[in-house]
């Protein structure tokens, strides 16, 4: 599928409602996975991430039960053998590598091409630590599964992916006597870790974080009912859709209550010019008046899946911009810096890829074809350039189900393109 972006010819006004975090629904999940009893999440997101992860959950021999507005979690038994597909949900297998490592049955962890080509190593490391018989593939999926687990003290890498930290996390109370996590370099991410620790707060449970140790006492998680929050990924598109045509939005949901790192991209889009107001439950962007943008200088590292928006945005600043901090990017769903330079210099824009991010030196761009490397975030973030450039076609833009199906409609409602 190759969706044709329609420029915005005339600046609008919007409100506009997101996705629910798929950040928040796959941690509430897992511990409602892990919590004897019944647990109900409302505004769960229906993207391919959080639909993997419930494939997954039911197959463990969790009780599932949806409707229109909430979805019930029971767990009353332990868990079943099973084989658990995620797809391309790097979160979701992640963390159900870690929970399939405390049950006593076999369990297979796999997933498409892309998710068996990113790096498992880290937690592989850390799950057989602990006592986990894990059968791998040079580090990576498929993996072959069998607990159960006790606790300790363990060492992992904190400078690949904090989603490995928090899949450890999330199984540490249930561990006999629980665990201590010391962290080897600089733990990127940060924000994601203070997330673990607020879901698994709302399931009663409790862990001390400083730099470099988290602390984790045996403990038992308690069913929960929660409301997921609109997703701040997600609601960083249309922020930036409206500050690039000189136009206004409110995101409702989405403010000053958010526990979402990402949250982060008012900041930044404010930094760059735009007047955002950001309210409890909602959130405003206008547009400069000048229609100025200014280039940035930002280290993202704790905040890597607003690089793509935020370069998008940087291609139409006045002056150059430069992402710092990221290096790690190039093992998520796609190489989100290669990959991404790659696919903005076919519109024409100066992209110089760092080690460690990317500089933005705007020019004058054009329309193209471009590739979404499988890649829900870049195929959005290509939808900021389209919003303002005529001529470009994403191809491959379904796969934004994997976190906003209903993208490419809202697009165009939201800029009055219907």
């Amino acid at each position: 599928m190759t969706f044709r972006c329609i420029p915005v010819t005339e600046p609008f006004r919007a409100r506009v409602s997101v996705p629910g975090s798929k950040s928040v629904a796959n941690r509430a999940l897992t511990c409602a996975a892990l919590s004897n009893g019944e647990s109900t999440l409302e505004n769960v997101p229906s993207g391919d991430d959080t639909e993997a992860m419930l494939s997954c959950i039911q197959r463990l021999g969790i009780a599932v039960q949806r409707s229109e507005r909430e979805i019930v979690i029971r767990r009353s038994q332990p868990f079943h053998t099973a084989e658990l597909h995620a797809g391309l949900a790097g979160t979701t297998s992640r963390f159900l590598t870690a929970v399939a490592a405390t049950s006593t049955e076999e369990i297979l962890v796999d997933g498409d091409d892309r998710l068996r080509a990113r790096p498992f190593g880290p937690l592989i490391e850390a799950l057989r630590l602990l006592g986990a018989d894990i059968r791998d593939t040079n580090g990576r999926l498929p993996l072959h599964i069998h607990g159960p687990l006790n606790g300790g003290s363990i060492e992992i890498d904190a400078t690949m992916s904090s989603q490995f930290i928090s899949a450890l996390m999330m199984i540490a109370p249930t561990l006999p006597g629980g665990i201590q996590i010391n962290m080897r370099g600089e733990l990127i991410s940060r924000p994601y870790v203070d997330l673990t620790v607020s879901v698994m707060e709302m399931f009663g449970t409790s862990a001390e974080v400083t730099n470099t140790q988290i602390s984790i006492e045996e403990q038992r998680y308690i069913p929960a009912s929660l409301v997921v929050e609109p997703d701040a990924s997600s609601a960083s598109y249309p922020l930036a859709i409206a500050a690039v045509t000189g136009s206004s939005v409110t995101v409702d949901g989405f403010g000053s209550l958010s526990r979402q790192g990402d949250s982060r991209i008012t900041d930044i889009l404010r930094e760059m010019g735009a007047e955002v107001d950001v309210e409890e439950m909602h959130t405003t962007l206008i547009a400069p008046s000048s229609g100025v943008l200014l280039g940035i200088d930002v280290d993202m590292s704790d905040i890597s899946d607003l690089v793509p928006t935020v370069a998008a945005v940087a291609c139409f600043a006045t002056s150059p911009s430069r992402i710092r901090g990221v290096g790690f990017i190039r093992a998520k769903e796609s190489d989100r810096i290669g990959d991404l330079a790659a696919e903005l210099r076919k519109f024409g824009a100066e992209i110089h890829e760092h080690d460690d991010g990317l500089s933005i030196v705007p020019q004058p761009l054009h329309g193209a074809l471009v590739q979404t490397h499988e890649d829900h975030r870049l195929a959005m973030a290509f939808s900021v350039i389209g919003s303002r450039v005529d001529g470009v076609e994403i191809n491959d833009s379904g796969v934004v189900s994997k976190s906003w199906p209903t993208y490419w409609d809202d697009l165009k409602q939201m800029t009055g393109s219907v």
